[in-house]
């Protein structure tokens, strides 16, 4: 039997795609790609083995800007003309340059998260925090965006995996931010902790990117943080001011602001989150947001 060879051109036959493998790369139901199909024309263009028609790249190209262009807000027949004469690869910076207004990325980004578009929501939440900070992204767009998918979660029992996926790059975003190199205003760092059992540290990141962006230097110690650590590093490392998280009312145990050592000078108490109760840490400043949070410890630090 003769041996069988492949030539260059063999390998710059284009790869074309099932329905059912367009769907999954678009995120969309097999039905909904017919539907465009049938009524805006956004068909296969490829023919392979007999009568079955397959996506090309460009195809595919075009149905992943359509989805987007939904999500955005658009209507989808023009969502669907702009598709039909695009050429090339998507630019995700381009569509993300068209969202008005913080209340349109809040739908667009809630929308990529139930297709699970990382791509998209990366370059959303790169561009907000570039272009408006820390604070104005996590007030206007991150909280909107998980007060609702955490509401869709508790009405249906569903998507779970869309807060995590959402989770885990909110706080890569927002880790980005604290690693830029900058010139920090405070002598010793600012210590950061959550509390008791509390595993909810993603007001925490937020603290500390809005932090890097003042030049204000943290130690940032995270999720179920005991009193042993915390009073390690009050006594090491002399934190002009000191922030403590409890989302959950158990977390939020008096004792353990008690329990801090008494060093000189003494940090400056601040704690954050809906389960402390500010009536039982009088010894404590209490903050009931994220600026109010920067203000504190700007004045702590004496930026």
């Amino acid at each position: 039997m003769a041996e069988i060879s492949s030539t260059p051109e063999d390998w710059l036959v284009e790869e074309t795609f099932t329905v059912a493998a367009v769907a999954r790369r678009v995120g969309v139901a097999p039905a909904t790609l017919r539907t465009w199909a049938r009524r805006y024309g956004l068909e296969p263009s490829s023919h392979t083995y007999g009568t079955h028609r397959r996506y090309s790249r460009s195809d595919l190209a075009k149905l992943v800007l359509m989805r987007r262009l939904i999500s955005m807000g658009v209507s989808p027949g023009d969502a669907a003309t702009r598709a039909k004469t695009h050429e090339g690869d998507v630019q995700i910076s381009d569509l993300i340059h068209e969202v008005a207004v913080a209340e349109e990325l809040v739908t667009a980004i809630c929308s990529a998260a139930e297709s699970l578009d990382r791509e998209f929501i990366v370059m959303a939440l790169r561009k907000e925090l570039e272009e408006y900070g820390v604070i104005h992204c996590w007030q206007s767009v991150i909280v909107p965006v998980l007060t609702i998918v955490g509401k869709q979660w508790e009405l249906t029992g569903e998507g779970i995996e869309t807060e995590h996926l959402l989770t885990e790059l909110i706080t890569a975003a927002l880790r980005e931010t604290v690693s830029k190199e900058f010139v920090a205003v405070n002598a010793q760092p600012v210590l950061l902790a959550c509390v008791g059992e509390e595993l909810h540290s993603l007001a925490l990141h937020a603290l500390a990117a809005a932090l890097a962006e003042l030049n204000i230097t943290t130690n940032f110690l995270g999720a179920r943080t005991p009193l042993s650590a915390l009073s390690v590093f009050v006594t090491k490392t002399a934190p002009p001011a000191l922030f403590l998280w409890a989302q959950l009312s158990e977390n939020g145990d008096p004792q353990l602001v008690a329990g801090l050592p008494k060093v000189r000078p003494a940090p400056k108490v601040i704690l954050g989150g809906p389960g402390w109760n500010p009536q039982d840490c009088s010894n404590a400043t209490f903050v009931g947001n994220l600026q109010h949070a920067c203000d504190e410890i700007s004045q702590a630090v004496g930026a």
